[in-house]
């Protein structure tokens, strides 16, 4: 790093991609990048192409003279590479579209990373993500990864448990938006506040204190249930039970709506399945949109729709981990990563989300002490799920994916399950050759996508 860093981002041809460069431009006196290259795959040129010029133009307008390189070619965007950080999506949206729409027709709900769609979603990912770590080994084995492909903290766990690869960071913007917006709700600064977070990505938990000892929790759940409560663009506002979150006595995170409130989200999602198109189908218009605007030669900086996307403030979890790396900052920042302790109702070698200081020996995490009954009761299911979804990713067992598929708290177990597996694994099967044998012995059973869900289909893979 003695010239300057090198950063490889892959799925470079993200809409994310400017929401990156915006930090990475903010933070450039701590950390002095050399060049980045983006990198896709063909599906993905155009794209790549058009947010690739736009990115140069942001640093074109900085006072920086930092090189964008575009390229299809991975293994050159790795070599001697700093940093890699990932944010792909296996078959795009198309892909999410049938995650969401295939269950949602047997009435269970279709989530990126939550359901039957969270778990297929892993199913395409994690073999991938291991690919990229087998070529990290041969062409930048000092480099760190910071990955925040979806599901998060699945795909680190894999990284870690099946990759080998220790220096890794999951990342996720859920845990920021929190420590932005509940600081504006006490009418304080988020450095007047102590914040501890614990669980798994997308299912985690938190406290928070002021400065002074007193207990800040109890303050912000009174404010949840009279002002904006900083959830992600892409959950639906379902208000948690007061009561329930008094005797918790912490704050859970958005997605716990889906469990804490699973009619009321399964209902919401069914309806939009019915009219406006389900949450994949809605991200893929917003980002038609950006990208007409990214086309625009005068604009080089971050456009304010990209705030729809989902993915507000992923630069400042990215970025600042990047940037506590380099010059070992020993910063507080919400990750996945190894347990060591941190939640012992878990054991030590998985990986969980939760408060860490990130400096040049990566993230060391902070301690939070045993959950109570209930919280402890769904964290261990949920986190042996992902375990359970991870083997059958790797391995490719049929078997062990119906098991993922029967833990899963948001799968309604049986022949209907069975059923949405089946149809999702034929659905996917360009993006699955880990499952080739169990897919090609469906297709003999002449198992296929049912005429009602594939016409919806055909009908809603719109844009390419």
């Amino acid at each position: 790093m003695a010239n300057g860093v090198k950063i490889a981002t892959i799925g470079g041809g993200s809409s994310y991609t400017p929401e990156l460069m915006e930090g990475f431009i903010k933070r450039f006196d701590q950390l002095p990048i050399r060049e980045i290259w983006l990198v896709d795959i063909e599906a993905g040129k155009e794209k790549l192409q058009i947010v690739g010029e736009m990115a140069q133009r942001m640093w074109d307008a900085s006072p920086y003279d930092v090189k964008i390189h575009m390229t299809l070619d991975r293994e050159e965007a790795l070599k001697d590479a700093d940093f890699v950080t990932t944010q792909f999506r296996v078959g795009l949206l198309d892909a999410r579209i049938k995650d969401e729409r295939i269950p949602a027709y047997y009435g269970m709900l279709g989530q990126e990373t939550n359901g039957a769609g969270g778990m297929f979603k892993a199913f395409r990912t994690i073999p991938v993500i291991l690919d990229i770590v087998e070529d990290m080994k041969r062409l930048c084995p000092d480099a760190w990864l910071v990955n925040f492909a979806n599901p998060s903290g699945m795909v680190t766990e894999a990284v870690v448990r099946y990759g080998k690869w220790d220096k890794v960071i999951g990342l996720c913007n859920v845990p920021v938006m929190a420590m932005m917006t509940e600081p504006e709700m006490l009418g304080v600064e988020k450095d007047d506040l102590i914040y501890k977070f614990a669980g798994l990505n997308h299912f985690h938990w938190h406290k928070v204190g002021y400065k002074d000892g007193r207990d800040a929790t109890m303050d912000i759940i009174d404010k949840l249930y009279a002002e904006d409560n900083g959830l992600p663009k892409n959950i639906f506002d379902v208000p948690f039970f007061r009561e329930q979150l008094e005797q918790m006595k912490m704050i859970p995170c958005g997605y716990h709506r889906y469990y804490y409130r699973e009619e009321e989200m399964l209902e919401h999602a069914l309806e939009e399945y019915k009219t406006v198109g389900t949450r994949a189908q809605q991200v893929k218009q917003t980002e038609h949109e950006l990208f007409e605007l990214y086309k625009d030669p005068n604009l080089d900086h971050k456009p304010e729709q990209l705030q729809k996307r989902g993915g507000a403030y992923y630069s400042d979890a990215a970025c600042e981990t990047i940037a506590s790396i380099y010059g070992n900052k020993e910063t507080q920042i919400v990750v996945s990563t190894k347990n060591n302790g941190a939640v012992p109702d878990l054991p030590a070698d998985c990986v969980v989300e939760v408060t860490a200081y990130v400096g040049a020996q990566g993230a060391r995490s902070v301690a939070f002490g045993e959950l109570a009954p209930a919280e402890k009761g769904w964290l261990q299911v949920m986190k042996n799920m992902e375990l359970v979804t991870i083997e059958a990713a790797v391995t490719g067992d049929y078997g062990t994916a119906l098991q993922a598929f029967t833990i899963n708290p948001l799968v309604r177990s049986g022949a209907t399950a069975k059923r949405v597996m089946d149809e999702l694994f034929i659905a996917h099967k360009e993006f699955l050759p880990q499952f080739k044998e169990a897919i090609a012995r469906l297709e003999a059973e002449g198992v296929t996508v049912q005429d009602e869900v594939a016409a919806s289909l055909d009908a809603h893979l719109t844009y390419a």
